[in-house]
């Protein structure tokens, strides 16, 4: 059973989230007030972004929508200093423990795979050569890449919980979770800002994730075809001064798209989703879309998808939904009203294709869908509906296993107060064990 103190914190939390969303529900709603939406609360504790590689990690906000308030936070490791890393021929055969001979060969006892030792951060460069962190009057600037020798890093777009009305991809919560995974994962994390309701309901917050799919899409384009214009320039072997190898291609506003973090060290090809709570459900929605688009998404390929306690509902109820309806942090009857919030009047429906993955003829075909690692809770009433979708996507043949942490609750690894516990530093470790199955070059180095 959870601790006392979760249990406490448990009542507190429950109680504060169903005064503010009957408060919502009962407000009157002006649209007018705020079009371009809404993507945090002033009651959210939020962490500023710095483009400094503080604890390892360094971050910057984009808004990159001009027409909405659909922003990104992207978390740069600092693991991105290193040199490139150079793909291995599949004949050859390297073990972890070769790569890493101070690897730790026991790993604590959660509820996922077997112990197979902890993911290695790679040790920092003392070097800080291409940092550029001053401009010539002093004034700070933030990392800046030098575009010779970038060492590419997938790039995991991670979309926030909240029950679709709250929470934020810059609070302190979020930051320390993208945080904790970017270096787990050797990966570059695009937290998404998306709309939340009731001020823009569905599908709002659908569309702002499959947008930012997008714009991934548009960036490395963009990227491409500003090497290809520095190259042709002056023609092959030619030399460019720095201003020239670092111009950007303009809008017609004037205003800088190419975005350099992205531009110097992301590789599209090698996308992750993952999802907390209702960020999972747009995780999956934003992966069914990407199968849908096939080639034309190019050079963005979607490898793998992380769905971490989905927030699934259907109108048959599960054996959990009945016996746990009122579990802790986020009970049925809450969620009931978030669902109310976030579907509009004349859609409203618990099998809506938004709230249940299983009903037929949502498309594409489940045979198509990428790799999928769905996180689960013993105490939480949403669990059965998580891992019939799992089993679902197993019965046609896509690699979509199950970890379910003994004792835990809904969104046990992500809610601020647990964030710091074994049991969510063990689950963002097994994380990155699945995900590196489908990001490394060395293939399927970390397959349990």
């Amino acid at each position: 059973m959870p601790s006392v103190a979760v249990k406490l914190y448990s009542v507190f939390f429950k109680f504060l989230l169903k005064h503010r969303l009957q408060n919502r529900i009962q407000a009157p709603l002006d649209e007018s007030s705020n079009p371009f939406g809404v993507t945090t609360r002033p009651e959210e504790s939020v962490y500023a972004s710095n483009p400094s590689f503080t604890d390892g990690v360094a971050t910057k906000d984009i808004h990159i929508d001009p027409f909405t308030a659909l922003s990104i936070r992207i978390f740069l490791p600092e693991s991105s200093l290193s040199p490139p890393e150079q793909p291995e021929p599949k004949t050859k055969l390297r073990s972890s423990q070769q790569d890493d001979p101070n690897s730790v060969s026991h790993r604590r006892n959660s509820y996922g795979p077997p112990n197979i030792g902890v993911p290695r951060i790679d040790p920092r460069r003392s070097s800080f050569e291409g940092l550029n962190l001053r401009s010539d009057n002093n004034v700070y600037l933030g990392y800046s890449p030098l575009p010779q020798n970038c060492r590419k890093l997938p790039i995991m777009l991670q979309f926030h919980g909240g029950g679709w009305v709250s929470g934020s991809n810059d609070s302190v919560a979020n930051d320390f979770f993208c945080r904790s995974i970017a270096k787990l994962c050797d990966v570059i994390v695009v937290a998404v800002g998306y709309r939340l309701a009731p001020e823009n309901k569905y599908p709002a917050a659908f569309e702002d994730g499959l947008k930012v799919l997008n714009w991934l899409g548009k960036q490395a384009n963009l990227a491409e075809c500003s090497k290809s214009m520095g190259s042709g320039a002056r023609g092959v072997g030619a030399e460019f001064t720095k201003a020239e190898v670092q111009r950007h291609i303009v809008d017609a506003f004037g205003a800088s798209i190419v975005e350099p973090w992205l531009a110097a060290h992301g590789d599209p090809s090698r996308c992750v989703l993952l999802g907390v709570s209702c960020g999972a459900n747009i995780a999956d929605y934003v992966a069914r879309k990407a199968v849908e688009a096939g080639r034309l998404l190019d050079p963005v390929k979607v490898v793998a998808q992380v769905l971490m306690y989905p927030f699934f509902i259907g109108n048959v109820p599960t054996q959990s939904e009945i016996k746990l309806a009122n579990s802790y942090f986020y009970d049925k009857a809450m969620c009931m009203l978030a669902w109310k919030l976030f579907l509009p009047e004349k859609e409203f429906s618990l099998d809506h294709p938004a709230a249940n993955p299983l009903i037929p003829d949502r498309g594409p075909p489940l045979k198509l869908m990428p790799p999928t690692l769905t996180v689960i809770a013993e105490h939480d009433w949403m669990r059965d509906r998580a891992i019939a979708y799992s089993e679902a996507l197993r019965k046609v043949n896509v690699d979509a296993p199950v970890l379910e942490y003994k004792d835990a609750v809904h969104e046990f690894a992500t809610l601020d107060m647990l964030l710091k516990t074994p049991q969510a530093q063990a689950c963002a470790e097994d994380i990155a064990i699945w995900v590196k199955k489908y990001i490394s070059f060395r293939g399927h180095e970390f397959s349990y």
